[in-house]
C-alpha cells in the first residue's frame, strides 16, 4: 500500500536530491536513482512506485528515445530540466 503525501513542501522530502557524484551513494530500499538535467545532471532518488505512473512513463519513453539503453551517467538519465522533472513528479503524489 502506497502512502500519498499531499502538498508541494513534502515533495522535497520524497525527492531527496543527492549532489554527491559518488556512484556508491546509497539508494534506500524501494527507491531508484535517476539523473536529471540537460547540461549538468543532478541525481534524484524517487520511489519505485513512480515507475508505474503514466506521467513518469512519458519521461521514461523520452529517455529511451534519446539514450536507448546507453545512459551517459551509468544510471537512468531523464532528458528534461530539473524544474520540469520536479513539476511532473509533484503530480505523482
Amino acid at each position: 500500500m502506497a502512502i500519498r503525501l499531499p502538498g508541494i513542501p513534502k515533495i522535497k522530502k520524497g525527492l531527496r536530491r543527492s549532489l554527491s557524484n559518488s556512484e556508491t551513494a546509497s539508494v534506500p530500499k524501494g527507491h531508484v536513482a535517476v539523473y536529471v538535467g540537460e547540461n549538468q545532471k543532478k541525481r534524484f532518488v524517487v520511489p519505485i512506485s513512480y515507475l508505474n505512473h503514466p506521467l513518469f512513463h512519458a519521461l521514461l519513453n523520452q529517455a529511451e528515445e534519446e539514450f536507448g539503453f546507453n545512459h551517459p551517467m551509468g544510471g537512468l538519465t531523464i532528458p528534461c530540466d530539473e524544474d520540469t522533472f520536479i513539476d511532473i513528479t509533484s503530480q505523482l503524489i
